[in-house]
This record gives C-alpha cells, structure tokens and sequence, in this order.
C-alpha cells in the first residue's frame, strides 16, 4: 500500500463528519445544560453568552448563534471553506440543541462541583470530536483551531487563557462560588483538549 493509499483511507468521508457534528455538538449541548442548571459560567462565546443570558434571560442556544456570526469571516479566510461550513453548522446545531434541552432534559439534582465537572469533560469532548473532524464550536474555538493549525500552539492552553479572561467578569453577575466552581469547570474542559489535541497527534481531515 503506497502513502497514498494510507492518505485516502484515513481521510474523514461524509458521514463520519455528520456523525462527528452530530455527536459532539449533542455533548456539548448536554454539558452547557450541567453548567446552565448549576447557575455556572464557561468560556469561550458560550460563556459570554451565559452572562447575557443570566442578565437578560434570553435562551442561551439562540445567543450563542448570534455570537458568532462575526468570527466566520474570519475563519472563511484563515482557516478555509470547509472548515467555516462546518463550523457554521455546528454552531447552528448547538444552538438548536441547546435551545430544546432544557425541555427535553430534566437534571433533577447534581451537586455544583459535578455538575461543573461533568458539563466541564463532556463540552471538552464534545469540542474535541469537532476539532478532530475540522470543525469547532465558533468564536474562540475558531481562534483556538487557528493558532494551533498555523502557529503549532496548543488549542487547549488558547483557549483556557481566553476562558480565564471571560470568566473574570463573572464576577459581574454571579457569586465567588459560582465563578470559582466555573474555573474548575473550564480547566477540566480544557485539560481534556491539551491532553488529547496536540499538534501532530491526530490530524482530521
């Protein structure tokens, strides 16, 4: 089998995208409904979007869409057409998910820290299937994919000095519990994308 061949057989095909999108979109969406239910923060456009949400009230799938619409030029010319399609219907999943979950998926009980935990690992997967399919989750991972594509650096640290950044103006609107149990959260998300998404590790194409 020539280099080739091996190329042609590790290249992602259509529905192993549509499945990627699909299913980490559906984590993801699961995750924001733990930090939601909690009360809690995130980074990232989805974390600004929980601060418009908790001030407003406005659903938080419908604000997330809108977040976004300014980083897809910007993926359009750095990061190519594929890549700013499939984000664009990621993102669109999402919002779409996220809009309905809270309908369709009742926690119950969770205890903060689990909650911040588990929303924490499982957005941290969900955007992990993303990257590895070629897509992300808008706005800062747009960026983050960039920065790790072009300039060799680790999409999981990016996004971790970004998430710090947005969620210090938690403050703004919820309690030091709550960011601080927001920052365990972030940093479990985002040890999940520095630990399995490195540079040269796994490459989607």
């Amino acid at each position: 089998m020539t280099s080739i061949d091996r190329d042609d057989d590790s290249r992602h095909g259509v529905w192993d995208d549509v499945q990627a999108i699909a299913m980490g979109t559906f984590f993801a969406a699961i995750g924001i409904e733990f930090f939601r239910d909690a009360h809690l923060g995130t980074g990232g456009t989805a974390g600004v979007a929980f601060l418009i949400h908790y001030v407003t009230e406005f659903g938080i799938g419908p604000v997330i869409f809108l977040l976004n619409l300014p980083f897809y030029a910007f993926g359009w010319v750095t990061l190519g057409r594929e890549f700013t399609l499939k984000t664009f219907a990621a993102v669109a999943l999402l919002s779409a998910e996220s809009y309905f979950m809270h309908d369709a998926f009742a926690i119950g009980y969770s205890a903060p820290w689990f909650s911040a935990i588990t929303g924490g690992a499982l957005t941290g997967v969900g955007m992990l299937m993303l990257f590895r399919h070629k897509s992300s989750l808008g706005g800062i991972g747009i960026l983050a994919a960039f920065v790790q594509e072009k300039l060799g650096w680790r999409a999981g640290k990016f996004q971790l000095a970004t998430d710090l950044v947005i969620l210090a103006t938690s403050f703004l609107v919820l309690d030091w519990k709550n960011v601080a149990l927001s920052v365990l959260g972030a940093v479990v998300l985002n040890l999940v994308l520095a630990v399995n998404h490195k540079p040269g590790r796994y490459n989607g194409y």
